[in-house]
C-alpha cells in the first residue's frame, strides 16, 4: 500500500515532463527489440485473449524511461493508456526498457487476485530476464506473454505443474526492496522536518486525489484514447501492482 502510494506520488509529480508513446495497438514496439514473425505471432495471442476473457494484455517496450523509475513510468503509463475494461479493471502491462535494463509486469485492480505480485515476479525472472541477458528479447517477451496468460486463462492446479511458473523455492532479495526502504526514511525524515516539503506532499496528494474522483465520474471511457490501428483501452485502471526485474 505504501509502496503504491509512493509510486502515484512520484508519477503525478513527474507525469507532465514525460513523453509517454501513442497506444498504437496491442503490441507498441518503440525500442524495435521484437522482430516481425513474433509481433504478428504475440498480437494474436492478445487478440484473442481479450476477445474470450475481456483481458486487455499490451506488450510495450521504450527507448527511454526518460530518467524515472519503471514504477511509476508504467503505472502512469497504463493509466494514460487506461487498459483493460472500465468496470473490470481487468488489464495488463508488459513494459520493456532495454536501455535501462528493466522490464515490469503492471496489473490491473481487478486481476491483482490472480497474476499476483509473487507470480509477475516467477514470469519475470524464470521466462523473460533469462533470454534477455542472451540477447534474445522476442524471445523473452514471447515466453513472458505466453506464462501471463496460462496464468489469467487455466486453473491453478493446472499451472502449479508447470516449474516455470512454480513458487516453492526461494526467490533472491530484490536489492530494490532495501532502496525503498531507505527512500520511505528519507521520506517520513523530510515530511516531518521540512514545513516546505510537506506542503509538496499535499498537493500532490490533493492531485492523485482529483484525479481518482474524476475517473470515478466516468472520465474513462472505453475507447476514449486510440491509435492510429484504431486500438484503445477500456477505461481501466491500476493501483501499481505487479513487479519488476532487470537483467
Amino acid at each position: 500500500m505504501v509502496a503504491a502510494l509512493v509510486a502515484q506520488l512520484c508519477a503525478v509529480a513527474t507525469a507532465f515532463a514525460v513523453d509517454f508513446p501513442s497506444l498504437s495497438g496491442r503490441v507498441v514496439d518503440r525500442a524495435d527489440i521484437i522482430g516481425a514473425a513474433t509481433r504478428t505471432a504475440i498480437e494474436q495471442k492478445l487478440a484473442d485473449l481479450e476477445n474470450k476473457s475481456g483481458i486487455q494484455l499490451v506488450v510495450a517496450t521504450v527507448t527511454s524511461l526518460q530518467g524515472q523509475e519503471i514504477e511509476p513510468y508504467a503505472n502512469e503509463l497504463y493509466r494514460k493508456w487506461q487498459l483493460g475494461e472500465k468496470t473490470k479493471n481487468n488489464g495488463v502491462l508488459l513494459l520493456v526498457a532495454p536501455s535501462e535494463h528493466r522490464v515490469r509486469i503492471e496489473i490491473g485492480y481487478g486481476l491483482e487476485g490472480i497474476l499476483t505480485d509473487a507470480l509477475s515476479k516467477v514470469i519475470i525472472a524464470n521466462a523473460i530476464t533469462p533470454r534477455f541477458r542472451a540477447g534474445d528479447f522476442s524471445e523473452g517477451i514471447s515466453r513472458g506473454v505466453d506464462d501471463i496468460i496460462t496464468v489469467l486463462t487455466t486453473d491453478s492446479s493446472e499451472w502449479q505443474q508447470r516449474p516455470s511458473l512454480r513458487l516453492d523455492y526461494r526467490q533472491p532479495t530484490d536489492p530494490t526492496n532495501w532502496i525503498l526502504l531507505v527512500a520511505l526514511v528519507v521520506f517520513a525524515g523530510l515530511f516531518i522536518v521540512s514545513p516546505g516539503f510537506r506542503w509538496l506532499v499535499l498537493n500532490v496528494v490533493l492531485n492523485v486525489l482529483a484525479t481518482s474522483t474524476s475517473s470515478g465520474r466516468g472520465g474513462f471511457s472505453g475507447g476514449g484514447f486510440s491509435g492510429g490501428g484504431g486500438f484503445s483501452g477500456g477505461g481501466g485502471s491500476s493501483g501499481g501492482g505487479g513487479a519488476s526485474g532487470s537483467w
